[in-house]
Parts: C-alpha cells; structure tokens; sequence
C-alpha cells in the first residue's frame, strides 16, 4: 500500500512539476508561450515582456522543485508549500481583475485550483506515510526501497 501511495505521490508531483515549468518557454518562444499560458500576445513594452519572460523562469524553477520533491521526499513540503502560496497567489490577482481581462488564463486558473488540492493531497500522502508534521521528511527508512522498488514501509 506505502508503495502505491510512494508512484502516486511521485506521478502527481512529476505531472504536476512539467506543467507548472511550462511558461519558462517565454524565454525562447514568447508569443506561444504567452498564449498557451495566458491567453496573450507578447507585450509592445519591452520591459514588461521581460518581466513575464523571468515569471516564465521562476514558474520554470518552481516545476522543477516539484519534480525533484518527487524523488527526494526531504523536499516535498517545501516545495509543495511554496507551490501551494505562489499559485493561491496567482489566483487571487487573477480574481481581482474584470472577467473579460482574465477570460486567456482560465485554463492557468483551472490547472492552478487543480494544483493546489493536488499539492494539498500529496502533503496529507506524505505526513501519512513518513508520519512528518515538519520538514523534516520524517524516518528515511520508512521510504527507502530494497533495490527492487519495494518500501520500506511496504513490506
């Protein structure tokens, strides 16, 4: 069963971490980037298509803190708080703007909602299954495999 709990836990946090690094690719392709992830054309000011191409990179960091928490559970509440706190905020701007302004990023505000009881699921995995009310990870044994993929804990 904690091993079941262990793939899901990493397939979410995996899925979870590619989708969220996607506006990174503003850096290299901002006009598809920009209306894949929000439903905009790149910006005629320069300094505000820069600004959205570094928020493209730091979203690019953050999905590749979650994809690393999948495989290092030391990382996963961390990670996923900081993923929950961004993506809330994200959220919260997004509301407070018209809805016609904001209609492009549903499918953003959609995966985000998403993300976040996802995000919300997985910490609740990880404190049942390393018994962790910190950041500690808890007992390293309890997720450690025996070299056939096997836990630990599922054994």
């Amino acid at each position: 069963m904690a091993l079941t709990i262990e793939r899901t836990v990493r397939g979410v946090l995996v899925i979870l971490g590619v989708v969220t690094a996607l506006p990174a690719l503003a850096l290299v392709a901002p006009g598809r980037a920009l209306d894949f992830s929000y439903g905009i054309s790149p910006p005629s000011d320069p300094m505000a298509l820069a600004l959205l191409q570094h928020r493209g990179i730091l979203q690019g960091a953050l999905g590749a803190a979650l994809v690393w928490a999948a495989f290092h559970p030391a990382v996963r509440v961390p990670a996923a708080v900081t993923a929950i706190v961004t993506k809330s905020v994200f959220l919260g701007l997004m509301a407070a703007l018209p809805v016609a302004v904001r209609a492009g990023a549903t499918p953003g505000i959609l995966f985000d909602i998403g993300a976040i009881v996802l995000l919300a699921a997985v910490l609740t995995l990880h404190r049942r299954l390393t018994g962790s009310h910190g950041q500690g990870g808890g007992s390293p044994a309890r997720l450690s495999t025996d070299g056939r993929g096997r836990s630990a804990a599922g054994r």
